[in-house]
């Protein structure tokens, strides 16, 4: 499976479909995966790449295209949360979510990203990360600010999950009709759903389903580098059932970052990756295009 190059990388600096697409084929990348911050617009412009064979899309992140009334650059893929108590915002993520199946349809990608909502809890991530990146980890306040978070977060989520495997279920339905598979991405910030022991109810609840893990090189390495997972769990536990991987590296808790600039050891993901698993560098703009040519060839090179 050729790698996929997420629109992360561009999109928030381009203003047009054109450009967004030159300057990922400058780098020799003839897959893509379209991210959350496309508009109707640059969708219906990709669209013409795609009918001149010019691109393939590989993947849609969810939400593609940007919700109506959402500014594209301050769009995010958690604007609408499926996890939410409150039906009509839950509702709302669902009703976006099938249009993002929709544009997987209509572009004949094969899967849609998810983020699968959030408890409803001020997170406590961001400030972990602070500590970590001061050294401080293995401080008496660290591992309090961690357990509390962990407990807040454990104490309060069965109605939110239950929220998910609802939007979850109405969304399985609708990709199965559209033939389209859906990949629970592993998270980044505590709050979020689903943690990695909820990957697993998500997977149980949904046997010989549309829905699939993603795993996202990133977001488990962070976890183990905050304590709270360790990054080869995710890959033994729910390899069997893995769709896709975002590759990108990390340094400390800084991650998207280009493949080739960070500390992880791309090596060993190779026992669980198979050669039908879709693979898309999901690097951010602070990667430069050499950094990005780089990462591709060693990636290639070690897939």
């Amino acid at each position: 499976m050729p790698l996929s190059l997420s629109t992360s990388w561009n999109a928030s600096r381009v203003k047009n479909a054109q450009e967004l697409i030159f300057e990922i084929k400058e780098l020799k990348f003839h897959q893509v995966e379209l991210s959350f911050n496309l508009n109707r617009m640059m969708l219906r412009q990709i669209k013409t790449f795609v009918k001149k064979k010019g691109i393939v899309v590989s993947s849609v992140h969810n939400f593609c295209p940007v919700p109506a009334g959402v500014a594209r650059l301050k769009a995010l893929p958690d604007h609408y949360s499926m996890s939410s108590l409150d039906e009509r915002a839950r509702k709302k993520a669902v009703a976006a979510t099938k249009v993002s199946i929709d544009t997987a349809k209509e572009l004949s990608a094969k899967a849609v990203v998810l983020h699968c909502g959030r408890v409803e809890i001020a997170d406590q991530t961001r400030k972990l990360v602070s500590l970590y990146a001061s050294g401080k980890k293995n401080t008496q306040e660290f591992k309090r600010l961690k357990a509390c978070a962990l407990k807040e977060r454990a104490s309060l989520a069965k109605p939110y999950f239950a929220q998910t495997l609802k939007s979850l279920e109405e969304l399985n339905n609708y990709a199965h009709k559209r033939n389209i598979l859906l990949g629970i991405e592993t998270r980044f910030y505590i709050r979020e759903i689903p943690s990695f022991t909820e990957i697993e109810a998500i997977l149980k609840n949904f046997p010989a389903s549309n829905i699939f893990y993603w795993h996202d090189t990133g977001h488990a390495q962070l976890m183990q580098n905050l304590g709270i997972a360790k990054h080869l769990d995710f890959l033994k536990a729910y390899s069997s059932r893995m769709l896709g991987v975002h590759l990108h590296n990390i340094m400390g808790c800084a991650d998207h970052q280009a493949p080739l600039k960070g500390d992880l050891d791309f090596k060993r993901l190779l026992p669980y990756l198979k050669k039908a698993t879709l693979k898309v560098i999901e690097a951010h703009r602070q990667a430069s295009g050499q950094d990005l040519i780089e990462g591709k060839a060693f990636l290639e090179k070690l897939f």
